[in-house]
């Protein structure tokens, strides 16, 4: 059973910028696709980003395919989602999550972070 865990997250002004780092504690990163999804109060979870093992293909939600970036690392055993220009609205609990196949327009995924708190503020 993979565990990830995110980092990165905290309070930030709008307009600021922050990344959002992503970890495995059992096998390498290197064998998964990579997602980033967030969840605001009373908010369904959204998907935002996706990444394939090798880095060569990447899918973005059409609400933030202008201001997040989603990369990987797996020398380091990492995944990011760079965030820039954010807003108040983009307060939410930030995970990343993991799986296996290469369908990046399948959104299901198998191995799922705690979370990272985000807020923005005005």
């Amino acid at each position: 059973q993979e565990r990830l865990v995110e980092s990165g997250g905290g309070l930030v002004q709008a307009g600021d910028s922050l990344r959002l780092s992503c970890t495995a504690s059992e096998g390498p990163l290197s064998l998964y696709t990579m997602a980033w999804f967030r969840q605001a109060p009373g908010k369904e979870r959204e998907f935002l980003a996706a990444i394939i093992w090798n880095g060569a293909t990447t899918d973005y939600a059409d609400s933030v395919q202008d201001r997040f970036t989603i990369s990987r690392n797996n020398a380091r055993n990492r995944a990011y989602l760079q965030m820039n220009s954010l807003r108040p609205d983009d307060t939410a609990v930030y995970y990343c999550a993991a799986k296996r196949d290469i369908i990046l327009r399948m959104r299901t995924y198998d191995y799922w972070g705690q979370g990272t708190q985000v807020t923005v503020s005005s």
